[in-house]
């Protein structure tokens, strides 16, 4: 007799192969270790955004029971979400991890950048991430990104080449043929890894509910004063909002990303649990980025220009 899966359990004529959900998590764990190996200094990029916290996750199922051998990076814009930045360091604490913060308000002070007249600072993030790296000497940053987020991050591969500039060259990119990542680069260049890469928002999603992952509560619905800009409701604040004519009301809202407050709208929504959010995902036609972030709307390569300049 002949089974149509790869595998049959010993002892038992009973097939049995790995779940959608076990695949994606195997391959994740599986690009951790490789990591680990083949660099000396990785480091998770961890914004407390629940694709970073799903690759926390990860991280930490590879090398249980041991600790993970990375330490944190997050850039700060100081427009980011409270409650996002109290789950970043109750979670740094939890796990007894090192947080590297590299601050935009740091190089505005400083004069090196200059705050944009729309008042979003996510643009500025890339001098300080990228100069981090150098300071450190990270030679792998492992980032959140998934490839059905947006076009241009749909071109990353999972090991992703960074010159000494941190610049992305889609030219230099290498191929990935059967899993196998070749994470070789010279001085000064880094690699950039998206162990989320062939992860849907939706994979994400139920993911997190089998795996009982805790979240900021801003990801659920709960009642928020916002007002409207571009087609988004943003939540008022320092930054910059609202300005005179727009007006600020009480909405029941979540968000189903999380960045800067300045280019992160929040969407109309009874989803205020997991059921909810997952059944909600399920019959959207449009990804987080493209529902809910400015700051991919300024031009048609928006993304792919953040990348080149060394962003993710």
């Amino acid at each position: 007799m002949t089974t149509s899966v790869a595998a049959v359990e010993e002892g038992t004529d009973t097939p049995y192969a790995l779940s959608h959900l076990d695949a994606l998590e195997s391959e994740a764990v599986h690009i951790f270790r490789e990591v680990a190996g083949e660099f000396e200094r990785p480091v998770i990029l961890f914004s407390g955004g629940k694709d970073s916290i799903v690759m926390l996750h990860l991280a930490l199922k590879a090398f249980a029971p041991a600790a993970v051998p990375f330490s944190l990076l997050h850039v700060d814009t100081g427009h980011n979400f409270p409650e996002v930045l109290d789950y970043r360091d109750r979670t740094v604490e939890r796990h007894g991890l090192r947080l590297h913060v590299a601050s935009v308000q740091d190089y505005i002070d400083r004069g090196v950048l200059k705050e944009r007249a729309d008042g979003t600072r996510n643009p500025l993030q890339t001098l300080p991430l990228t100069e981090k790296i150098q300071a450190e000497k990270f030679d792998a940053v492992f980032g959140g990104g998934r490839r059905d987020e947006e076009k241009a991050r749909a071109k990353e591969r999972v090991f992703s080449l960074r010159d000494e500039f941190s610049q992305w060259d889609p030219r230099r990119q290498r191929p990935e043929l059967w899993n196998l990542y070749n994470g070789r680069h010279a001085p000064g260049e880094h690699v950039r890894v998206f162990p989320l890469s062939n992860w849907t928002e939706l994979d994400v999603w139920q993911y997190i509910a089998r795996e009982g992952i805790e979240l900021p509560q801003i990801y659920y619905a709960h009642e928020r004063e916002v007002f409207a800009r571009a087609g988004m409701w943003l939540t008022a604040g320092d930054w910059g909002g609202p300005k005179d004519g727009e007006t600020v009301e009480k909405r029941r809202v979540r968000y189903r990303t999380v960045g800067d407050m300045s280019c992160t709208g929040a969407v109309d929504s009874d989803a205020d649990t997991i059921e909810k959010v997952i059944a909600e995902i399920a019959a959207s036609r449009l990804t987080e980025r493209g529902a809910t972030r400015a700051d991919d709307k300024m031009s048609e390569a928006a993304m792919e220009d953040r990348k080149r300049e060394g962003y993710f």
